[in-house]
């Protein structure tokens, strides 16, 4: 491999030096990112059965999960190939709209716009009555909202395969939606115990998947992928804000998950982590903000991606 390497740049560098050097004038040339580039090239081309299988993890963070939305715009312009998305919580509400095949700048549009108006019945005679009467909010106007926007889709009608995270309330359970509507199952996966009311699902009582698993690599590895790249969005808990009842909650839930996500990480081949720690799960105000972020983390990870992904593509296919 390393002399077929070394061959095939020789013998490159050699065709184009004309182009490379003129007189006392010389281009920086690159070696290694010469080589990336042009297997790249090829690998793009490669069919799904010559290349190795690729499953993305949405992890789940409220509004720091938008952060998704711009890695997805850096993969999709470099053309990563994904078959499979298991999303938690906000990563299921991504990770929705980009499996239904709907355009990125779309969904950045949609993301940058997105208001708890519209996605619950959050209102100041909702919380007086929540805080009375202790009837909790509801969020079916995201699922609602999901629908005008992907249409009325079921699982089987996604471009790419998408699993959603959800915890089974009164058992615990991890809950693998993957049939049925689409966007009653990420409404479900971001289903905030305490605050909404929970989904019900085949007399199950399903909330928000964090509250089992934010970062499901585990349940990405159960379909056997060659690599698992994961988005963590995860909070830094000595920055939040706990001066209300909703903040001090999801600190609860963050400070649970903790040592649990560290685990799931280790599990991932690659792992993507926007810098969105001081972000709070409510800021939904922050989204464009989240999003150039994400857009950041996934530019400075891509050569990384594409590395990975190349060495455990078969030589032979990158050299036919």
């Amino acid at each position: 491999m390393i002399i077929i390497k070394r061959c095939l740049i020789i013998s490159l560098f050699l065709c184009f030096s004309p182009l490379i050097s003129f007189g006392q004038t010389h281009l920086d040339f690159n070696e290694d990112q010469f080589l990336v580039d042009i297997l790249w090239d090829k690998f793009t081309n490669l069919s799904a059965q010559d290349r190795p299988s690729i499953a993305l993890v949405l992890g789940g963070g409220g509004a720091r999960g938008f952060a998704h939305v711009g890695v997805l715009e850096i993969m999709e312009s470099e053309g990563v190939p994904i078959d499979l998305v298991v999303g938690t919580s906000m990563g299921s509400i991504v990770g929705a709209l980009y499996c239904s095949g709907m355009s990125m700048a779309n969904v950045r549009k949609l993301s940058e716009n997105i208001k708890w108006g519209e996605i619950s019945n959050l209102n100041i005679p909702s919380l007086f009555t929540m805080l009375v009467n202790e009837d909790l909010l509801s969020n079916e106007d995201l699922e609602k909202l999901l629908n005008k926007n992907i249409g009325n889709l079921n699982f089987s009608d996604l471009k790419i395969t998408l699993i959603c995270i959800a915890t089974d309330l009164n058992t615990g359970e991890r809950i693998l939606l993957r049939e049925g509507s689409v966007a009653f199952a990420a409404r479900a996966s971001a289903t905030i115990p305490g605050v909404f009311k929970p989904a019900a699902y085949n007399q199950r009582y399903l909330v928000d998947g964090g509250l089992y698993e934010n970062i499901p690599v585990d349940v990405a590895r159960i379909f056997n992928p060659d690599i698992v790249i994961a988005i963590s969005v995860a909070a830094d808990i000595s920055k939040n804000s706990t001066s209300n009842v909703f903040n001090s909650l999801m600190q609860a839930i963050y400070i649970q998950g903790k040592v649990f996500d560290g685990e799931n990480i280790s599990k991932s081949d690659i792992v993507i982590s926007p810098s969105v720690g001081d972000v709070s799960a409510t800021e939904l105000n922050r989204s464009a903000e989240v999003i150039r972020k994400g857009f950041v983390a996934g530019r400075q990870s891509i050569e990384n991606v594409k590395m990975v992904l190349i060495n455990k593509t078969k030589g032979k296919k990158l050299f036919e």
